[in-house]
């Protein structure tokens, strides 16, 4: 329960920081060094049947998400500092309650300009879940596949920037260190996430990675947001590369509506060798948070967030 609740104790004070800085700035304060950008939703889904003769179960669903950009920038300084977190049940008759989502994805960069939109930079990120993932959803009798901080990835790194618009980010780090962690004992097997041996909790990766954002506007209210990554491990097997893809599609239906459709790939060797996919369709209640102008001079560049 715990784990669940620490999505809300950030977003609340991350809405007190964005009240206090407006308060400070002044009306004509419009280049500021921190900028706050993000986006909290609720998305809800139900299905109920009676006498139905097509069939059918009736269910309930919910899912609930916080996605945050905090970016200061002033002189030749960029920190960008990116928050992700989601978490989502459905209750289905006859089949009892499962997962339909359940990430935690931070991380933290900062680079200084050594050329116009090129910055020498370096981050960390850390990426986990908040609960146990059972290979029959979220049944206990199952066998346990995953759980908070097992899998757990904890990456640090330098590298190189290259910034020339709010809407494009792309980092290359040829030196990063890549840690695998698997906090749960029952996880804690030979070959499970790369380990080595039984009752290891940890695996140490050291390679290239690389990572790049992009958002689009498509048109008025509907933007799409992509991201993805690749890993190679110089110390074995660097030709299995870890890829990932991310995609979410908002569709903004008025100030405090939206439907937002995700898509999520993944291929990592050390957890399946098969490419995984997750996809994930709601409506619900969005509220949006837009605290300050970033150095760029392209206000348009924002517009994807409003």
């Amino acid at each position: 329960m715990k784990k669940k609740l620490v999505p809300f104790f950030i977003l609340s004070w991350m809405y007190g920081f964005s009240q206090e800085q407006k308060a400070v700035a002044s009306e004509n304060d419009t280049i500021k060094a921190w900028s706050i950008q993000g986006q909290n939703t609720l998305m809800l889904n139900q299905a109920a049947f009676s006498n139905w003769i097509g069939g059918g179960a009736n269910n309930i669903g919910w899912l609930a998400g916080a996605n945050y950009n905090l970016t200061y920038e002033k002189g030749k300084d960029l920190w960008e500092n990116i928050i992700i977190l989601g978490y989502g049940q459905n209750n289905t008759k006859g089949v009892g309650t499962r997962k339909t989502q359940d990430v935690i994805n931070l991380s933290t960069n900062y680079g200084r300009e050594f050329r116009k939109h090129w910055y020498i930079s370096g981050g960390l990120g850390l990426q986990s879940q908040f609960a146990a993932g059972y290979e029959d959803g979220n049944n206990p009798a199952a066998k346990k596949l995953s759980n908070f901080m097992a899998p757990g990835y904890f990456t640090i790194g330098v590298g190189v920037t290259y910034r020339p618009n709010d809407n494009f980010t792309l980092t290359l780090r040829p030196a990063n260190a890549r840690w695998t962690f698997v906090l749960d004992n029952d996880l804690q097997y030979a070959g499970n996430y790369g380990l080595k041996n039984d009752n290891d909790s940890s695996l140490f990766q050291f390679g290239f990675l690389g990572t790049a954002m992009y958002k689009v506007k498509i048109m008025d209210n509907i933007s799409l947001i992509n991201t993805g990554s690749v890993f190679s491990n110089y110390l074995d097997h660097p030709e299995r590369l870890v890829l990932s893809y991310s995609g979410i599609l908002n569709m903004k239906i008025n100030k405090f509506v939206s439907t937002n459709i995700t898509l999520d790939l993944l291929y990592d060797h050390n957890q399946i060798r098969k490419t995984q996919l997750k996809q994930t369709l709601g409506v619900g209640f969005a509220y949006n948070i837009d605290n300050g102008k970033k150095r760029s001079d392209n206000k348009t560049n924002q517009s994807w967030q409003k």
